[in-house]
C-alpha cells in the first residue's frame, strides 16, 4: 500500500505531503482451491523476466485474464518490490476464500513525508520505515519529487 500511496504523490508533484497519516485495514484470510499455478515453477522460468517487471503490468494481467478463463482460482509469484524474495498470492475468485470472515486484522497507518514512508500497526505493535530508498529501483519512484510542502519529517516516538 505504502508503494501505492508514493506512486500517487509521483504522478501528482505538486500535492503536498499530508498532514496526517492515511489508515488502512490489513487482513488475513484462509484459502484453499486444487485450481492454482505458482509462476515461480521452473515451467514458467522462460516468462519470469516479464513476470517481474517493475512497471510494465500488461504479460501478468493478460496471464491472469487467461487464467481466470480457464478458471484457475489462485496464482503464486515472486514478489517484486520484497527484497528478501517473498511471494505473494493472486486470488482469482471468492470461491478461493475457505470461510467468509478474515482470519486477523490489523489497522495501520501510513505516514508520509520528504524522509519516506513510516508504517505503525496499532495492535500488535509494530512499525515499519520506508526511506527513500526502499522503492528507487521503481524508475517511477526514483523520479520522486521528495521536497515538497506539508509535514517535516517524522519524530520518533510516533504515535
Amino acid at each position: 500500500m505504502t508503494f501505492y500511496r508514493l506512486l500517487f504523490f509521483v504522478e501528482s508533484p505538486d500535492t503536498p505531503w499530508p498532514r496526517n497519516p492515511a489508515q488502512y485495514t490489513a487482513f488475513s484470510a484462509a484459502y484453499a482451491t486444487e485450481r492454482a499455478i505458482d509462476l515461480t515453477s521452473a515451467r514458467y522460468s522462460p516468462d519470469r523476466a516479464r513476470f517481474t517487471h517493475v512497471t510494465d503490468y500488461r504479460h501478468c494481467q493478460a496471464f491472469a485474464d487467461s487464467a481466470r478463463a480457464a478458471q484457475i482460482e489462485i496464482l503464486r509469484y515472486a514478489s517484486v518490490r520484497d527484497p528478501a524474495g517473498g511471494m505473494d498470492l493472486a486470488l482469482l475468485t471468492c470461491r478461493a476464500f475457505a470461510k467468509c470472515q478474515p482470519t486477523a486484522q490489523q489497522t495501520w497507518h501510513i505516514h508520509l513525508n520528504a524522509a519516506g514512508a513510516h508504517a505503525v500497526c496499532e495492535a500488535p505493535s509494530l512499525r515499519i520505515t520506508f526511506d527513500r530508498a526502499c522503492f528507487a529501483v521503481d524508475p517511477r519512484i526514483a523520479q520522486m519529487r521528495w521536497e515538497r510542502g506539508g509535514v517535516r519529517a517524522w519524530q520518533e516516538p510516533w504515535p
